[in-house]
């Protein structure tokens, strides 16, 4: 996911001089090359990501677009009140990147996972919030982000992430995509989770159990139409997301459930009120805390 943002990132600084790439002593090889290219449209702030939002801030004052890029970590948790006043109150046009998204900062434990930041951040107003689910969808959040006049936030994994998509897509903000058509149950998902969740599928086959399979891939504005149609179709739905369960994605679906009075049963899965258990793997991660295929799996089947 990385690479598919920078690459994306390179092709809007090559077509907009505006274009600001913000980083934190966080880039890679490739932002290394960008910088040589393009000295003036990339600035690093070092360990300073407060600064960097604000100046950011700043900087869309002035007519840039500047797309800030660190740990999510840092940047969800640390920088919380400068991307509220700075960046949301003044409505600024400024593009905030997360990358590490869920547990991807495996060996370092849960001061770098970022597992409450769509909680914390879906409250203010003004911000666009995007969780793609694979490279590709990276690329588009990106594009799109660029032409969103206002605050945006990107949540990203850094694991090798898994392509979903088999060939390019129209991808449009609050527009949900069905991945896989199924009968016995919904599951709305989330970010790059969603490859776990396909293999679970696959085992679940073999149990008669059909998922039907949502990619939420724009947190707010949340795609309420969809929602609703969907689980209006199902007596029961679940929520899946590398995420804390209160306040993630399955509050968010449990608020149009509850808002529009519609009979179907939601079980959430995902981190139960709990910082995550554990060091490893971005696989023993998932394993240890119960969002491996596996898991998914067995807590599918159960509730069915």
């Amino acid at each position: 996911m990385q690479k598919a943002y920078i690459n994306a990132l390179y092709e809007l600084i090559c077509k907009d001089k505006n274009v600001i790439s913000c980083l934190s002593d966080s880039g890679t090889d490739y932002d290394e090359l960008i910088a040589r290219e393009f000295p003036d449209q990339c600035l690093n702030f070092g360990i300073s990501e407060n600064n960097k939002v604000g100046v950011a801030s700043g900087l869309a004052a002035c007519g840039k677009i500047p797309f800030v890029y660190t740990t999510n970590a840092f940047l969800a948790y640390r920088s919380y009140e400068f991307i509220r006043d700075d960046i949301c109150m003044q409505n600024r046009n400024v593009k905030l990147v997360g990358m590490g998204c869920g547990l991807s900062w495996s060996t370092l434990g849960p001061t770098h996972h970022t597992t409450e930041d769509i909680s914390a951040l879906k409250s203010i107003p003004n911000l666009t919030i995007l969780s793609p689910a694979s490279p590709l969808e990276v690329a588009k959040c990106v594009e799109k982000a660029y032409e969103v006049k206002g605050p945006v936030y990107i949540r990203i994994g850094m694991s090798n992430e898994k392509e979903i998509y088999e060939e390019d897509y129209k991808f449009e903000i609050s527009k949900n995509i069905v991945i896989k058509d199924g009968k016995s149950a919904t599951v709305f998902v989330t970010g790059s989770i969603i490859s776990e969740l396909q293999d679970a599928q696959e085992m679940l086959l073999k149990d008669g159990i059909e998922l039907r399979i949502v990619n939420v891939n724009t947190i707010k504005p949340l795609d309420v139409k969809n929602i609703k149609e969907e689980c209006e179709k199902q007596t029961k739905v679940f929520s899946l997301e590398e995420h804390n369960v209160i306040g993630g994605l399955g509050s968010s679906i449990a608020d149009v459930i509850a808002t529009n009075a519609i009979n179907a049963k939601l079980i959430k899965i995902g981190l139960n009120d709990t910082f995550a258990n554990g060091y490893g793997t971005y696989s023993e991660i998932k394993m240890m805390n119960g969002l491996d295929a596996k898991n998914i799996y067995e807590m599918i089947k159960k509730h069915m």
